[in-house]
């Protein structure tokens, strides 16, 4: 599948949704496929979860994914995630922070985050536990793994997951759900599926040496250029922003540069 940024001056892979039924028929359109590639993969499609990713995306526009259907949103940034926590808290919508946090930010994302799926560190651990245990919350939490070997990218690498998941268990704020990565950003979907492919070997061992350590075994991989792939490899959790809200003025290779 087909990764790449649209070339420049062609129309563009993702229209940019405006309405409420442009949001319903984007919705759709990616909730098929969820279910196309989760029959290819002779596994129940319910049993997928789709996680709307909208960063970068203007609040007015939030609300009307909202009004769509969207009842949980991924955002990347803890300052941005906040901002429209607090301006959009009339709606009833969870909160997933799903990219890298800065240890000093923790306090943050403890009082309004309802799941945190890019934990690479303990000292991250440690500060979220501490925030939370004063707050009297809980926060559900996957462990990031970096599969593609990508110093561009955070996660921990796959030979430390083991040691890590060992040591969390001692944050009682902290529910692990399971696992997230990113894969490689290349339109070689072979590596992509490679990436995804590891991610869920790492957690079958897991199941397997340790299984109160690992939670549910949830696997949070694919976005909108390769959840399909995702899906087939085993993911439970597909965060798509672009196939939803449109592409972004920025594209996903500034997040994730390509190797």
């Amino acid at each position: 599948m087909d990764r790449s940024d649209s070339a420049a001056g062609a129309e563009p892979q993702y229209p940019t949704a405006e309405s409420v039924a442009d949001f319903e028929h984007n919705i759709a359109a990616v909730q098929s496929r969820i279910t196309a590639a989760a029959e290819r993969a002779g596994r129940d499609a319910a049993e997928i979860r789709l996680l709307p990713v909208s960063k970068t995306v203007p609040e007015d526009r939030i609300r009307l994914a909202v009004q769509a259907g969207c009842r949980s949103l991924g955002e990347n940034k803890v300052q941005e995630a906040k901002r429209k926590h607090g301006n959009l808290s009339d709606l009833d919508v969870s909160w997933s922070v799903i990219g890298h946090l800065q240890t000093n930010k923790a306090k943050e994302v403890a009082a309004f985050a309802s799941e945190f799926q890019a934990l690479d560190s303990l000292r991250a651990a440690e500060a979220l536990d501490r925030r939370l245990q004063m707050a009297g919350h809980e926060l559900d939490v996957f462990v990031q793994v970096n599969t593609s070997g990508e110093e561009s990218k955070f996660g921990l690498p796959p030979g430390e997951l083991p040691g890590f998941l060992a040591q969390l268990p001692q944050y009682t704020a902290l529910r692990v759900r399971g696992l997230m990565t990113l894969a490689v950003f290349t339109p070689d979907t072979s590596r992509v599926r490679g990436c995804f492919a590891l991610l869920r070997s790492l957690r079958d061992r897991a199941r397997a040496e340790s299984p109160e350590l690992i939670g549910p075994g949830e696997l949070s991989m694919g976005m909108s250029g390769d959840y399909e792939t995702a899906i087939e490899e085993g993911a439970t959790v597909v965060r798509v922003g672009q196939a939803i809200f449109g592409a972004r003025a920025v594209p996903d290779s500034h997040y994730w540069p390509s190797s």
